[in-house]
């Protein structure tokens, strides 16, 4: 069984996945930066300063100045910003993963292209070109 699990981590697509997963996270990690902050203050530029990460409605009792301050109470609350903030991060890394699928996808049809294009026909070989000359002897 152990020869089994060796075998199977050793394939390339275990290594591609795993590859991927690690890229991955760290992409996240870029993508939940440039949203929260880049294009979430240009969105609260646009509309007037709000600012999704912090849009909540609070469930419990009292009045809390932001989201972080209602959370750290503990007060019940339904962060429907962070909900939003969710979405915009997801439609962006989306959109990135189509382009770079995308671009994969066209780099691997070039190259099956470039490997079935026809061979330039070769040209007669050395044998051929020595039974002319020793056929137009003859004549």
């Amino acid at each position: 069984m152990l020869k089994e699990f060796k075998d199977f981590i050793a394939k390339g697509n275990v290594m591609d996945m795993a590859v991927g997963i690690i890229i991955g996270a760290a992409f996240t990690a870029i993508v939940t930066s440039l949203v929260s902050d880049l294009i979430n203050p240009i969105i609260g530029l646009v509309t007037g300063g709000i600012d999704f990460s912090n849009l909540f409605i609070n469930l419990g009792s009292g009045e809390f100045a932001s989201l972080k301050a209602a959370r750290d109470a503990g007060a019940p609350v339904f962060a429907y910003g962070a909900f939003i903030t969710a979405v915009i991060n997801f439609l962006i890394i989306a959109f990135v993963v189509f382009l770079l699928v995308k671009m994969v996808n066209k780099v691997k049809d070039a190259a099956v292209k470039k490997e079935a294009a026809p061979a330039a026909p070769a040209g007669p070989s050395e044998l051929d070109v020595l039974l002319q000359i020793r056929d137009a002897l003859k004549k």
